[in-house]
């Protein structure tokens, strides 16, 4: 048979073809998804953790609120006020998440402070949609609890109000709060080298709060870098600002309890001011200054206490937070507000032991490792006479008797 050259090439043109588009099929399909969703997610109410959950809240109680941080009466009250936010619509492809699911879900994360990954097997949703769901959800609390459970205080009775609270409770007049930070861990975004790493050897955000006596947050200012002192952020919030300007409406010091400035509690990292005080330096205190500094870290503890209570209840803060930076802005102050929600609806919130009691005589022992740690310098003179004047009034006027063990021992 005679050969022919050009049918030749033909057939081998197509057959080179043929082997190129199956490569590229299956290249392709390697790549693609062969189902639409997995089988056990689309039958999440029967292999995720919603009939654990309906049993635990019909049974076992205390065991629903160690999972969801909350009793079933608080959860229920959330969600009805988060649902219009949070529902979405069925589609003909599929039905929607319920709304109640997706605050169970945003809860769970939040509590623990799993990965995605790890929470998909619990609730039965792709990281991919709570890669959605739980940044919606959280910003739909700041939405719908933000203005009435962070409230910060407007006008001068509000302010007394606070102050009232805090002679009642920790012996310490006219203070209108306690100020501290919180390094929060993250997983620093790419490309993004020492900006996020702070003195502590990781990276995080800063959380600055002012708190009230009942370990409610009054204001939030959270996302500057941990680069920045606790005092290095709170120079660049809108809440120092004013204090420096007085606009915050605080009361004059005529009105106050003894005619004393109207001041803040806080710590060595935050300058002294005349309306910030701080302890004075262990250096060869007097009796009177060992009083001051006392009284100072036993009202300065609610900061603690309240950051302690904080990272409890929400484990989400004892890892490094895996989100985009301006979801992780959203998700801690969804976690001030939650717990702002909590200490006023739940009787159980604050376990025993996280807090200091009210009327309780600490011992020195608790107060020593903050007064170790006392600022380097005491400001300016105005400030330094704010400081002994109340320094004077805890020795005289405004001394209580268990004071004076501080000095016995």
């Amino acid at each position: 048979m005679l050969r022919n050259p050009r049918r030749e090439r033909a057939v081998y043109g197509l057959r080179v073809l043929a082997v190129t588009l199956a490569r590229s099929r299956n290249s392709r399909s390697s790549g693609m998804r062969s189902i639409w969703a997995k089988t056990w997610l689309l039958i999440r109410d029967q292999f995720s953790h919603m009939p654990l959950l309906r049993e635990l809240q019909e049974n076992n109680p205390n065991d629903y609120r160690n999972y969801l941080r909350m009793m079933d009466s608080c959860f229920q009250q959330l969600l009805s006020l988060l649902s219009p936010y949070i529902i979405k619509q069925d589609t003909c492809m599929r039905a929607a998440i319920p709304a109640e699911q997706r605050l169970i879900a945003t809860l769970h994360y939040l509590a623990t402070g799993r990965s995605l990954q790890d929470i998909k097997f619990t609730t039965g949703i792709s990281p991919q949609a709570l890669g959605v769901i739980i940044p919606e959800t959280c910003s739909a609390i700041i939405q719908v609890l933000q203005k009435d459970y962070i409230r910060f205080p407007s006008n001068t009775q509000q302010w007394k109000d606070v102050a009232a609270q805090f002679d009642n409770l920790w012996n310490f007049p006219n203070c209108g709060g306690g100020i501290d930070g919180k390094h929060v861990r993250i997983v620093p975004p790419p490309n993004s080298g020492s900006y996020y790493f702070d003195y502590k050897g990781f990276c995080s955000i800063v959380l600055l709060a002012v708190l009230s006596a009942n370990y409610e947050f009054l204001y939030v200012n959270v996302g500057m870098n941990g680069r920045h002192s606790d005092g290095g952020v709170m120079i660049r919030t809108e809440f120092y600002d004013r204090l420096q300007k007085g606009t915050l409406h605080l009361p004059n010091a005529q009105d106050n309890i003894e005619g004393l400035n109207f001041v803040f509690v806080a710590d060595e990292a935050f300058s002294l001011g005349e309306h910030i005080l701080k302890l004075f330096p262990m250096r060869n205190l007097s009796p009177q200054q060992r009083i001051f500094n006392y009284r100072l870290s036993r009202a300065r503890r609610v900061v603690e206490n309240a950051f302690g209570i904080l990272s409890s209840r929400f484990r989400l803060f004892l890892t490094a937070i895996n989100l985009a930076e301006y979801r992780i802005n959203h998700v801690v102050l969804c976690c001030c507000i939650l717990h702002n929600f909590l200490r006023r609806n739940a009787f159980s919130y604050i376990a025993p032991g996280q807090s200091d009691e009210p009327f309780s005589q600490p011992a020195e022992k608790a107060v020593m490792p903050a007064l170790e740690s006392a600022c380097a310098g005491l400001g300016s003179q105005n400030a330094r006479l704010v400081c002994e004047q109340y320094m004077d009034y805890f020795v005289s006027r405004g001394a209580v008797p268990w004071q004076q063990n501080l000095l016995a021992e």
